[in-house]
């Protein structure tokens, strides 16, 4: 397997930390001249730095995207029926045995199990039917110049830029999703560059074509980020009558026997070895599912940040490889966009850090939920409800 390294070329390295201390924002053709020079400095050919960013465009149609990403606003049970529907379950099992040797391939060499490969293909592009049709350039040159996250966008330019270099990335024809991702699996400029594998052998490496080079490079990206091959990442549980709430969360870990000793069980099957670590998390209160989750769960941050949509990947997952529908249980009242904004903002006046105030109810507002929740005495299962907001 070939996998394109960061190492190939030296002008890549340092990436990181150059970019980082840069500035955002202004005018938009001035910024532009800024990358340029940058570029330059970074060791870049000039004719090649001027070719890459010649006709590079400002694409509100990016900010607008960015800005309106509301699915992520609704909670786990509305948001996993939406993306798990039996098409996709259908679809997902015949892809796999469809393409059987590759998955294969990608779990003897990297540990990546097939489920967890099929439900990101599935989620970010529909099995590679849904690529997006944004220009790649001016879309991380326009997510660069916002300064909502100019630290997350700002590099992949200069990624995108060695990508140009290498004969990968024509700025005028590659196109992919609003925030710069390319491909089946959805990867950033620099994710390719550090872990792309050419899982087909005919010597390129092709993410929107190619199945084999895109599987084989989700699990190479997986593994690299602290997959761990035979470890399991999420097993549904029930609580045990009076279960101290206050140590569920990804903030409280424990091993797989002390969670039995207190009580925890699985809805399905046997849990796991009983040292490995685990959290339980309850993606909408104590009165909906319940998961036990392990460390390769938290990897999976590193393929999307987003609590709900790890979660339902996660789950998505173990559906493809046999476990049955979560039971769903009766959860409590949850809130709406406007409520929960009111929510972060009053946590936030409190002292609590619940990062940016936007509506999504993500790690950081569920871990200050669910320490507020204690302090009025509610139940501290990070699920705010109406009642709570009243309450603050």
């Amino acid at each position: 397997m070939r996998i394109l390294s960061v190492l190939a070329t030296g002008l890549f390295l340092g990436l990181g930390t150059a970019a980082s201390a840069q500035s955002c924002g202004g005018n938009f053709g001035s910024f532009v001249e800024g990358l340029k020079s940058e570029a330059v400095q970074r060791g870049y050919d000039r004719a090649l730095v001027d070719g890459f960013f010649r006709g590079v465009q400002f694409d509100q149609s990016v900010i607008n995207a960015d800005r309106r990403q509301g699915i992520f606003q609704r909670p786990f049970l509305d948001f996993s029926r939406a993306l798990i529907s039996q098409n996709r379950m259908n679809a997902g099992r015949a892809n796999y045995d469809r393409h059987r040797a590759i998955f294969d391939r990608a779990q003897s060499q990297f540990g990546v199990p097939p489920g967890i490969l099929l439900a990101f293909w599935a989620f970010e592009t529909d099995f590679g039917a849904n690529q997006g049709d944004f220009n790649t350039v001016n879309a991380l040159v326009t997510l660069a110049h916002d300064c909502r996250r100019p630290s997350l966008f700002r590099p992949q330019v200069f990624a995108a830029l060695e990508m140009h270099r290498r004969g990968d990335l024509d700025p005028r024809t590659m196109q992919g999703a609003w925030a710069g991702e390319i491909g089946m699996v959805q990867k950033l400029p620099s994710d390719i560059i550090n872990h792309a594998v050419d899982g087909d052998g005919d010597g390129r490496i092709d993410l929107r074509r190619s199945i084999p080079d895109s599987i084989m490079s989700g699990a190479s990206m997986l593994r690299a980020k602290g997959w761990r091959a035979n470890e399991p990442w999420m097993h549904e549980v029930a609580l045990p009558q009076g279960f101290d709430l206050r140590q569920s969360g990804l903030r409280t870990q424990r091993s797989v026997s002390d969670w039995a000793q207190m009580g925890i069980r699985p809805t399905h099957g046997n849990l796991p070895s009983g040292n490995l670590q685990a959290s339980i998390i309850l993606p909408q209160g104590h009165r909906g599912p319940a998961f036990m989750v392990f460390h390769n769960y938290r990897v999976l941050f590193e393929w999307n940040q987003s609590f709900i949509y790890v979660t339902t990947a996660a789950y998505f997952a173990t559906r493809l490889q046999g476990a049955p529908v979560y039971q769903a249980g009766s959860p409590d009242t949850g809130l709406n966009q406007d409520q929960m904004r009111q929510l972060q903002q009053r946590l936030t006046q409190r002292g609590f850090d619940v990062g940016a105030v936007d509506g999504i109810l993500g790690a950081n507002t569920r871990a200050a939920v669910q320490d507020v929740q204690a302090q009025l005495g509610l139940p501290a299962d990070g699920w705010p409800t109406p009642q709570l907001l009243r309450m603050l």
